[in-house]
This record gives C-alpha cells, structure tokens and sequence, in this order.
C-alpha cells in the first residue's frame, strides 16, 4: 500500500510502505478519507512520536470501509466507519482496535466523517470528561474557528453552557457565532481579560496556554477546571497562587493521544451514545473547510500552518486512488 512518509527535510511524499499487521481484536479500514490536526504537524517537525505499536506516519482519524474484522463483533466487511487512531492515518489501510471504530454518523460523507472523531472525542474527553461541564455553566474555547473549537463550540453548546471563545478575524467571529458562541473575542483587537472577568470561566478548554495564563486564571469562576491541551503560545506562565487556590480553581493537563486504547474506546463508545444522532439531526456539524488528494498533504499542512482553515482540513485518499503519484508538494 502507500502512504504519507516524512523525508529527512521534512517534505511529504506518497511513498510505497508495509502493509498493516492486523492483530487479534483489530477492524482493517480501507481508508478513504484522513483528517488533519496540529498533533500531525508537530509529527512532521519531530516534536511529537506516534505512540508505541502504532505506524510512524502521520494521522489521528480517518474514515472508509471495513475490509477485515473479528468474528462474531460488532462490525463486518464493507460497514461505513470512522476511527480515532495513535497514527498511521495517512494511508490507503489502517489497522485499528475494534473498541477505536465508530459508524459514520447518519448522513454525513466520508470527509465530513473523518473530520469528526478526534475533535469530538477531544472536546468530550476535555469538556465533560475531565470539565464536568453541565447546562448552565460557562465554558471558554480558546481557538474557537479552529478544527477542535468548531467542535468544541458545538459540544458545549448541545449540553446547554454559555460559550466564550477566542478567534482572529471577523471570517471566524462569523463561523462560531454561526454555531451558537455567546460571547467572541478577537484577542488581535480585545482585552482577553477583561472580557473573561466579565465572563467567568466554569471550564476551559485551552490550547494556547503561554504566558497570558496566569492571567487568565485570575479570571476564573470558584472551582474552575481549566484544562490545558496544548501550549501552542508557549509552555511558560507565572501564576498568582493566593488567587489560585483561593477559588479551588483546578488546572488540568490532558491530551487524547497518550490515552490507553481502552481508554479511547470509553471516550468514543459515550461519544457515541450520547452524540451520534445529533449528527442525523444537524444539531452537530462536521465543519470541513477543505478537502484536498492526500498526495497534496503538503499543501494541506500549510493552511494549518497559516492558520487559515475555518474548521476541518480532510485528505481524500479515494482520489488518489491507485495512481500513486511519487510526491505530495
């Protein structure tokens, strides 16, 4: 099969590589569309290893047709599905713990699908997982237009809180309030700050992190949970601590990647229950901004790179189909 390879310049290219091993309890997808996140480009600059037993190439969700499962389980060949993965995602096939496999929801394409799993589980992990979030608090997104805020927004919104979120332009103030976000801060123009003060934070789900968040932090309602996901401003800060323990605010660190196989098939399995058929019914949306032949994965990057992209980047691998075109440029 082929998939995305990282050259020793970093470059991206549609390469020949080793068919999966498929182990027991493992569903083969036959990968029709790849969607990308931040984790990926971290990946590719050699900051951020695919976990143990998992491909070296890049991708955390996919989604296409079953080619291979266990006997007697839940799924067979030629089911339409949709897989959160530690990598491997890049690919025309990936192999995947059956607990780690969903049904594309009700009415959504391929793209949509792919676009879906990891943001989801992401925000369902962070916001009511470790958040506790519940109809009535307020929940702050930082990144709000981004692939993970778009969902992020939408979850929060679907269990009732009030959302305050940060975006960039005017394009992405009008996409999340779009989507039902309560109060928008363009943190070019605004006063973070004071516009958190204002709005105090039950939960927050940031991404930012940097040197702004101990600031922030004063912020924070009694009994905060502010969960760091990442630390795309920087992983430094200077905390005022009589402010922070004061209120019991809690600061939590949190990815998805780390987590155990079981652990992400919790996650998806109560994604799944309580979510899915609000896809069916459009109160979720999978926010796709472009789709692009996975053998230009290059191309794809850079509008994560420029932060461009309003929602999902999604690489169709169906329209590469069995060309295998040498180079992704």
């Amino acid at each position: 099969m082929y998939a995305i390879t990282i050259a020793e310049d970093r470059s991206l290219h549609w390469t020949p590589v080793p068919d999966p091993v498929v182990k027991p309890g493992e569903v083969l997808i036959d990968v029709r569309a790849a969607a990308l996140n931040r984790a990926d480009l971290m990946q590719r600059a050699g900051q951020y290893p695919p976990p143990p037993g998992w491909p070296e190439w890049m991708g955390l969700e996919v989604a296409g047709f079953v080619l291979q499962a266990p006997a007697g389980g839940r799924w067979r060949p030629g089911d339409k599905v949709c897989a959160l993965l530690g990598g491997g995602g890049y690919a025309q096939k990936v192999a995947v713990p059956m607990g780690m496999v969903a049904p594309v929801p009700e009415g959504l394409s391929f793209e949509e699908a792919a676009a879906a799993p990891e943001a989801f589980a992401t925000s369902y992990l962070n916001l009511c997982m470790e958040g506790g979030l519940k109809s009535g608090d307020t929940a702050f997104i930082q990144a709000g237009a981004s692939g993970l805020g778009v969902a992020a927004i939408q979850l929060a919104k679907a269990i009732g809180a009030k959302v305050v979120t940060t975006i960039g332009s005017d394009e992405k103030a009008a996409l999340v309030g779009s989507l039902g976000a309560d109060v928008i801060i363009n943190h070019k123009r605004d006063n973070v700050v004071d516009m958190l003060a204002r709005h105090p934070p039950d939960v927050a789900m940031d991404c930012v992190a940097g040197p702004e968040l101990g600031n922030y932090l004063e912020t924070a309602a009694n009994g905060c949970r502010w969960i760091v996901i990442a630390t795309l401003g920087g992983p430094t800060t200077t905390v005022n601590m009589n402010a922070f323990f004061r209120r019991g605010v809690k600061l939590i660190g949190s990815t998805l990647r780390s987590r155990s196989s079981e652990m992400k098939a919790q996650i998806l399995a109560g994604l799944e229950k309580e979510y899915w058929p609000a896809f069916a019914s459009g109160k979720l949306r999978s926010i796709v901004y472009k789709t692009l032949p996975i053998t230009q994965a290059q191309q794809a990057h850079a509008i994560l790179e420029r932060n461009e992209n309003l929602g999902k980047v999604v690489l169709s691998v169906s329209a590469a189909g069995s060309a295998c075109r040498p180079a992704a440029r």
